[in-house]
């Protein structure tokens, strides 16, 4: 008996439907889930990590991720999937910057996607850290960017101006406030040097830029008044909880030894109250939990504070970097009980949101398996209640 092979129609068709989590396969108040990108697309990756989310105009939206050289800890190409569709269906990736490329006689590496759609501007602009190749981590990288003018579809390298010139570690993305009626950007950055050299440093600082072309550098943040000193990195910068205030939340660890948790593990803060010019002294944030991996902070347009985490530490393996639960404050409160954003027993991090409407928010994260990390990138929608 012949077995019947579909119709062109037909496989077009199961090519095109979505990629989807079902609701019965997971826990959480994340919905819609999709996963934009897997690994098994990319023969010769070992992971795919670390993504990003902007939104072009409408529901066209842009996700940004790494696709991991093997044999490095933290370096490779970063690519661009575009959604037409609300994150409905992504469509394969182009290139922003591709290791393989040579710059002269030099060729390097990337890490830490980041996108950004500024208002005023009918470009979106992407960045991230550039290493040479030999490295064998992105500790010790430089700030590149590139732009685009088609939603995401193609990229433009672009040399930024540079006066802040010493290695710096992004991941979280610009953020914008208005100084007598000028756009001025901040970008908060951290270094990690001590890593190589025993007399380098563990410092979380702030660029500053008019242009998203030329940056220097706007304020470092103190450490804490009281206690040991403490690895602040990977902050996210938002407005605060008094009017004309900017609050940014750190992710954590030991100072003097990077592979451990501070005691207890929890993430810190900082605030700003002059546009990011100075920052106060790092404190404890007694409610909110950090074990070392990065956490989303951000407020939704009527006033409610969100912080997204893993609930787990960043090693050992199989545990580590788990499940993804969320806090919720409301203006003039107090964080509220820990919920669940997403577990599916699977390893999850590094999410990143953007709000489209007020409270309702777009999210990209990497996930795994139960023993695996970082074999996908997933996205979905989260919606926050008015108090």
């Amino acid at each position: 008996m012949q077995t019947r092979r579909p119709s062109a129609a037909l496989a077009l068709l199961l090519v095109a439907l979505p990629t989807f989590v079902r609701a019965a396969d997971h826990q959480g108040d994340v919905s819609a889930v999709r996963v934009v990108r897997h690994m098994d697309k990319h023969p010769g990756s070992s992971e795919l990590w670390e993504p990003y989310l902007a939104q072009w105009k409408g529901r066209h939206l842009v996700a940004a991720f790494g696709v991991k050289i093997p044999g490095k800890t933290d370096m490779g190409d970063i690519m661009a999937s575009v959604s037409t569709d609300d994150g409905d269906t992504w469509g394969d990736p182009v290139p922003i910057f591709n290791h393989q490329e040579r710059q002269g006689t030099l060729r390097f590496a990337y890490a830490n996607a980041i996108l950004y759609k500024a208002p005023e501007q009918e470009v979106m602009w992407a960045f991230a850290m550039r290493c040479p190749m030999n490295y064998r981590h992105s500790e010790d990288s430089q700030l590149v960017g590139a732009y685009s003018a088609d939603g995401g579809r193609s990229w433009n390298p672009v040399e930024l101006a540079m006066a802040y010139t010493g290695p710096l570690i992004c991941v979280a993305g610009p953020y914008r406030v208005m100084d007598n009626g000028v756009p001025r950007y901040l970008f908060p950055m951290h270094r990690n040097t001590r890593r190589n050299d025993p007399l380098g440093s563990r410092d979380h600082f702030v660029l500053s830029s008019t242009t998203l072309m030329e940056w220097s550098l706007a304020a470092y943040v103190p450490q804490p008044v009281t206690g040991p000193k403490v690895f602040l990195h990977e902050g996210n910068i938002a407005p605060g909880d008094a009017p004309g205030e900017l609050k940014m939340v750190m992710r954590t660890a030991d100072y003097e030894d990077e592979r451990k948790m501070t005691d207890p593990p929890r993430a810190f803060s900082t605030v700003s109250r002059d546009g990011g010019r100075t920052w106060s002294p790092a404190q404890q944030e007694p409610d909110l939990w950090n074990a070392k991996s990065k956490a989303f902070f951000g407020r939704t347009a009527f006033g409610t504070h969100v912080y997204i985490y893993n609930d787990g530490p960043a090693s050992p393996a199989p545990g580590s970097r788990m499940a993804l639960r969320y806090k919720l404050k409301p203006a003039g409160g107090g964080w509220g009980a820990e919920k669940t954003f997403y577990d599916a027993g699977i390893k999850n991090s590094y999410p990143t949101l953007i709000e489209v409407a007020p409270g309702d928010f777009r999210a990209v994260w990497d996930s795994g398996t139960k023993d695996r990390s970082r074999t996908h990138i997933q996205f979905g929608k989260f919606r926050v209640a008015r108090p």
